[in-house]
């Protein structure tokens, strides 16, 4: 993603109407996905903590757009201060900046830059939501991402896109979040839930998704947003490296649609739609960072490895012992380590720049370099969280407790149900709880082994 740098004057660029209008558009595209999130994520939580689920992405809508607007930009993208994080006095409050002022050395005003970006802010911690299903308290979690972004996204996104950050700087690329949304906020998840602990009755009692058809809906709002997400964040449409991008979304994301169902096959003897849904997700996040450096033949590798990884690495949790609820853990954390990695192997070195990766001649110096941006994000992000989530946990407590756990969060913490069957005319049956479903065959599997 180009940083904002100084022009010359002879040489600076006008307002391109076309690149403004299509970064607005791609801005909206980002914007729909936290949405698409909500209800990927509300689909599959049982049905007593939907609400919570679809909330607890909704509220960063509300949370880092006001912290954006005040600071987090000017944090992220201003003047750079050692190498870690940025500032500038006109960001702040967005007041300093001319209707008409270009981020250098695009086409489209820093109004629209900043929007762009605002929208990637707002969906990576909505990202780690995902991970904490039926048991955090909502004060708890929105205070937990006021502090997050502050501390840890705004100056990771700094470091991997600011002018002066250290990772931009060295060189690593990360064309639109492998590590700055998908690596930060997978292991801020996993730092998160060492925290907090498993929900109650893991690896013993029925945790089903409730409603497939709202992950399917998710994930293909999700996929449909993406295109925004990646193509836009060239910012522009001038050189045809945005267009490679889009090719290359929709070129991995049905590459890993299909590894993941081919393994889910041959592990468990059926191919289903969650499977489907995750796959897609996984394919989505491993090319945000290389989709602008590999050819499509590139991004079909990029995408199968994430795909077939990705469905091993689920699994994972149980082995181990972390409740990673809804899989953030093995489909981001992991989906964004392969693709910010494969860049070292597949990089052309033809499209976002002239980097070439392992398979074609570069040798091993991009793929150090972006071993260092993964490991350097990865460490920060679960590091510092963990110690937010602690000081949360310790202060004003960050699980609800035992029993309204277990009798739902929907009711406790919203007052509302994400479904009224009252008015059915089912009479008093109709009004009864809603036993929990099973749990996945997929999960039950894996749980069966480990306890084998």
């Amino acid at each position: 993603m180009p940083p904002g740098i100084s022009t010359l004057a002879a040489d600076a660029p006008e307002l391109s109407a076309a690149n403004t209008g299509f970064m607005l558009i791609c801005s909206a595209l980002v914007m729909l996905m936290t949405p698409g999130l909500a209800f990927f994520y509300g689909g599959m939580v049982r049905v007593k903590s939907t609400l919570n689920m679809l909330m607890m992405s909704f509220i960063s809508l509300g949370i880092v757009t006001i912290l954006w607007v005040l600071y987090g930009f000017s944090m992220a993208f201003g003047t750079d201060i050692g190498s870690v994080v940025g500032w500038s006095a006109d960001y702040v409050g967005l007041s300093g900046i001319g209707v008409n002022e270009l981020w250098d050395p695009t086409t489209i005003p820093v109004f629209v830059f900043a929007v762009f970006q605002l929208m990637f802010a707002i969906i990576t911690p909505a990202l780690i939501s995902g991970a904490l299903a039926d048991r955090v308290k909502f004060t708890a979690w929105a205070l937990f991402i006021a502090l997050w972004v502050t501390v840890v996204y705004f100056p990771v996104a700094h470091w991997v896109w600011g002018s002066g950050g250290w990772l931009f700087e060295m060189g690593v690329i990360d064309f639109a979040g492998g590590t700055a949304v998908h690596i930060n906020a997978g292991a801020a998840a996993l730092g998160v839930i060492l925290v907090i602990g498993k929900r109650i009755g893991f690896k013993k009692d029925p945790m089903r998704p409730h409603s497939l058809p709202l992950v399917m809906l998710g994930a293909a709002l999700l996929w449909f947003g993406w295109f925004g997400f990646n193509a836009g964040s060239w910012l522009g449409n001038d050189d045809g490296v945005g267009a490679v991008m889009f090719v290359n979304t929709q070129v991995a994301t049905g590459a890993a649609v299909l590894a993941w169902l081919i393994y889910e096959k041959i592990r468990h003897g059926a191919f289903t739609t969650l499977g489907a849904a995750s796959g897609a997700v996984a394919g989505l996040v491993a090319i945000t960072p290389a989709g602008g450096s590999v050819s499509p033949l590139g991004a079909i590798a990029v995408g199968a490895i994430a795909g077939l990884v990705c469905a091993m690495a689920v699994g994972l949790k149980y082995r181990f012992g972390y409740d990673d609820s809804l899989d953030v853990v093995g489909v981001h954390l992991v989906g964004g380590v392969i693709g910010s990695l494969l860049v070292g192997f597949f990089a052309t070195g033809g499209v976002q720049s002239d980097a070439k990766g392992l398979f074609y001649g570069g040798g091993i110096d991009q793929l150090t370099k972006q071993a260092v941006g993964v490991v350097a994000v990865l460490a920060y992000s679960l590091v510092v969280s963990g110690l937010l989530a602690l000081v949360i946990h310790k202060t004003m407590g960050m699980r609800v407790d035992e029993d309204d756990e277990i009798s739902g969060i929907d009711q406790v913490e919203h007052a509302e149900t994400a479904y009224d069957f009252s008015g059915a005319g089912g009479g008093a049956s109709s009004r009864k709880a809603v036993p929990a479903p099973a749990e996945t065959a997929v999960a039950a599997a894996e749980s069966k082994k480990v306890d084998a």
